[in-house]
């Protein structure tokens, strides 16, 4: 009684849901709903055929032979939308499904017709044998429309498949329930009384699928993600799994006798063989996972999830990389293998003869593979041809051109050899990867070397970038070697036209005492240049800025005087106890450049002056000169850069060797010049307090900047 409540309440609901779902269908702009669903008319005609249906629910039992007439032309409307969606040039129909819609459609019709005429007459004598005759009509529909959609929905359109899929499931899930308590009618021999009641809420379940088809929504296709999916197949096997333990139950209190202990006996051992097949067997949880991925899936791979773990692996080898993985050849075999579920992978790397050489591997379980190569002859093969070898295939002679790539034998002799793949960057072959065998073997596929192809690109940008890299830190070795060596170059030159002047000074002098003093000290001083010069081009010079210490300024200017007497004497004047923070050997070098061109840019008999003071809490220097002076926009653009001087034997390092030291102290270089007025060129640096300790920290100073003034 209270089923058969419900039943009536369910009738009027779906019956007010079909109306108002018909006269939304009929609002709709109907090119609109042309574009969305095939067959638009006969989608609105089967809702409204279904809201009779639903009528005849409510107003009869929904298992008497009014509601059984009134679905004969609630089928024959469906299998209408079915034969204008699918006997179409986007989704055609094969000839034995048209034979069967127009067989249906035919039997739907006689049993409207016949049902129809049968209760006009006489409805009381026509029950005894319009029911059977119904019901029997009714289940040969319902089985062959499953049959029609499956068939058609297969066969249908990529841009169709959503909306048809809608409105196609919803009439399956109708036809199938109605299947289902007919069959179980028809065994027992009774009516199924209380799934014939809920008739009424299956067709509100399919209510939805007519929104679905007539709007927007999933125009894209959805789908679940892996996870997602796995997780619902192992709740329907569990949910299998509590079916058949109730099946196997209820046959057993059928049967008699006491099977509880048996049966209980035979599920544990069934559960413990199961789970400790897959805990302990990785062949088998290999297989599972192979199974559920062929059978379950669309596609074999996980494209968003594989392709984020392997650019991870890539990247920095993922949150589980270990102290191996800071190899990158390394990673790149590790990504490739895991990419598919292969447990190992050797990566080949060009060697110096031109062929490829197993320089990394990744779990490969033999150290005996570093002595194996691919012939040059192999390479470019595989270079030119970009094939992606099954060995497996090679094995069998089903590889056609890859047959004549020239595998060596070491490879196609190793079972443990699955797949070779090469690893190009712009049709250059960086590297080869070798995958192992996993643990159950398989043919590949077009889906397996789409995927192997291009994530071998994806691999090669880094190996590429890396190599990059290595090539670029060692052009920045060979650049520092260079420019070190140009600034000795300009450093010797100076120290050769000292030693010129000397030698030409000798022979009109050397019988003074005073002046063979001086040339000792100057030899000296040369030498010890000399050598410093060499240090300096020792590729394990320390920085400058590791020699940071509190550094007097004016026995650095003085010695900078004496280097120099032999070509200008002069003038040093320094503050008391002015102190800088820096290095003592830059800060005279920096001197000794600014000097030394001071004195080339002067007159003979000119006075040069180096000039300490402390000013606004930093230390200047003054380089004065009354040489011919300069330019503004030679200071501007010239002055400062390499390889750029005004004289004919001149290297153009000085100024330049000046400014970079004075910038690595923390100091910059102000030059005031104007032409024939003569220069000066100002050296600040941070000043050195009285009290500071050689280890103190360096002090902060703002960013160095070369200031043009003029005169």
């Amino acid at each position: 009684m209270v089923l058969g409540g419900a039943s009536h309440i369910l009738s009027g609901l779906a019956l007010l849901g079909f109306v108002g779902v018909t006269l939304w269908l009929l609002a709709r702009p109907r090119a609109r709903m042309a574009v969305l669903v095939p067959a638009p008319r006969w989608l609105i005609a089967a809702a409204a055929a279904t809201g009779l249906w639903c009528a005849a629910l409510y107003l009869f039992d929904s298992g008497s032979s009014e509601a059984l007439v009134v679905q004969s032309l609630r089928n024959a409307v469906m299998l209408g939308w079915l034969a204008a969606t699918f006997w179409s040039p986007a989704a055609p129909m094969s000839r034995p499904l048209r034979l069967i819609v127009r067989l249906l459609v035919t039997i739907s019709l006689i049993s409207l017709i016949m049902g129809a005429a049968a209760h006009l007459r006489d409805s009381t004598a026509a029950g005894q044998w319009l029911d059977p005759a119904l019901g029997i009509a009714a289940m040969i529909v319902a089985s062959g429309g499953l049959l029609i959609i499956d068939g058609g929905v297969r066969h249908a359109s990529t841009t169709l498949r959503m909306p048809v899929m809608a409105v196609a499931g919803g009439f399956a899930m109708l036809w199938g329930y109605e299947l289902n308590f007919q069959l179980l009618g028809a065994l027992t021999g009774k009516p199924a009384s209380a799934l014939i009641a809920l008739l009424p809420a299956m067709a509100l379940l399919t209510l939805p699928a007519y929104v679905v088809a007539a709007m927007d929504i999933g125009r894209e296709r959805m789908q679940l993600s892996r996870t997602a999916a796995m997780r619902t197949i192992i709740l329907l096997g569990a949910a299998a799994y509590l079916i058949l333990i109730g099946l196997t139950g209820a046959v057993a209190r059928l049967v008699g006798g006491d099977y509880g202990d048996l049966a209980q006996g035979i599920s544990l051992i069934v559960a413990l063989g199961a789970g400790g097949l897959l805990f302990l067997s990785g062949r088998a949880r290999a297989w599972l996972s192979v199974t559920i991925s062929k059978h379950f899936f669309e596609h074999r791979y996980d494209y968003r999830t594989e392709w984020m773990r392997f650019t991870a692996t890539l990247g920095d080898g993922g949150e589980q990389a270990g102290p191996d993985d800071d190899n990158l050849h390394r990673r790149v075999a590790k990504a490739l293998a895991e990419l598919t579920g292969s447990p190992a992978a050797l990566l080949m790397r060009p060697d110096a003869l031109g062929g490829f050489r197993v320089t990394d591997h990744w779990h490969w379980p033999t150290e005996e593979a570093d002595e194996t190569t691919l012939s040059l002859r192999s390479a470019f093969m595989l270079q030119e041809t970009r094939h992606i070898v099954e060995l497996d295939a090679l094995r069998r002679g089903a590889m056609g051109v890859a047959a004549d790539l020239a595998i060596p034998d070491w490879l196609v002799a190793d079972p443990r050899a699955w797949v070779i793949v090469p690893v190009l960057h712009f049709q250059r072959m960086i590297a080869v990867v070798v995958l192992h065998r996993p643990a159950i073997s398989r043919a590949l596929d077009w889906e397996d070397l789409d995927v192997l192809r291009i994530a071998g690109q994806q691999a090669a940008s880094y190996l590429a970038e890396a190599q990059s890299q290595q090539a670029l830190s060692e052009a920045r070795r060979f650049d520092e070697f260079n420019r070190r060596f140009a600034f000795i170059m300009h450093d010797i030159k100076n120290l050769a036209s000292q030693l010129g002047l000397l030698a030409r000074n000798a022979e009109r002098h050397a019988d003074k005492p005073e002046f063979r003093a001086d040339m000792v000290e100057t030899l000296k001083i040369s030498a010890g240049r000399l050598s410093d010069l060499l240090v300096r081009l020792s590729p394990r010079a320390r920085g400058r800025a590791a020699e940071a210490e509190r550094v007097l300024v004016e026995p650095v200017l003085q010695a900078v005087a004496a280097e120099l007497r032999p070509r200008r004497v002069l003038f040093v004047g320094c503050q008391a106890g002015l102190a800088t923070w820096g290095d003592a050997a830059s800060l005279r070098q920096i001197v000794q450049h600014l000097a030394a061109n001071a004195i080339d840019a002067s007159p003979p008999g000119s006075v040069v002056q180096l000039v300490a003071a402390n000013e606004q809490g930093r230390v200047r220097i003054d380089v004065i000169d009354e040489g011919s002076g300069m330019s503004r926009a030679f200071v501007r653009e010239q002055l400062f850069k390499p390889f750029v001087s005004t004289k004919d034997a001149g290297f153009g390092l000085g100024a330049f060797e000046a400014l970079q030291l004075a910038q690595a102290m923390g100091g910059t270089i102000d030059v005031a010049s104007e032409p024939g007025r003569g220069s000066k060129f100002s050296l600040w640096l941070p000043e050195g307090s009285a009290g500071g300790d050689v280890g103190s920290p360096e002090p902060m100073v703002p960013e160095p900047i070369v200031k043009v003034t003029t005169k």
